[in-house]
């Protein structure tokens, strides 16, 4: 399953790539403590689902954040200068499966949307 949201700020893929698991809670309300930084790229957290390790890589246009240890293999990428919003930032989120309960779709497109709130706050600072 995808899930999509469009913030409404303009930034370059360098400021995205900038965006650290130190700080992920800052970024989104749904991550409510960064509980250990295990590197660089690498942090434990608690979140709406419970604990999980999250994992950062820089990819072109940004950054992708997985949850390697999440049953339903979460991830998510913040990216921009791409379709569907090149001039905009765009967090796309996938899961493994092809359905799910409505409860776990409803937080997932949550955590999406805090994402986007979050990066809207962020960026708008930034500017």
């Amino acid at each position: 399953m995808e899930f999509f949201a469009i913030a409404d700020v303009e930034t370059k893929q360098e400021n995205l790539q900038a965006l650290t698991v130190h700080k992920l809670n800052q970024y989104c309300a749904e991550i409510d403590k960064v509980l250990h930084i295990e590197h660089e790229n690498s942090a434990s957290v608690y979140c709406v689902w419970g604990e999980f390790t999250v994992h950062r890589q820089i990819i072109n246009g940004g950054v992708r954040f997985t949850l390697p240890g999440c049953p339903n293999a979460l991830a998510w990428t913040i990216t921009t200068g791409f379709d569907p919003a090149p001039g905009k930032i765009v967090i796309h989120g996938t899961i493994n499966r092809t359905e799910h309960d409505a409860d776990f779709i409803e937080s997932i497109e949550s955590f999406i949307q805090s994402w986007k709130t979050g990066l809207e706050k962020h960026f708008a600072i930034a500017q």
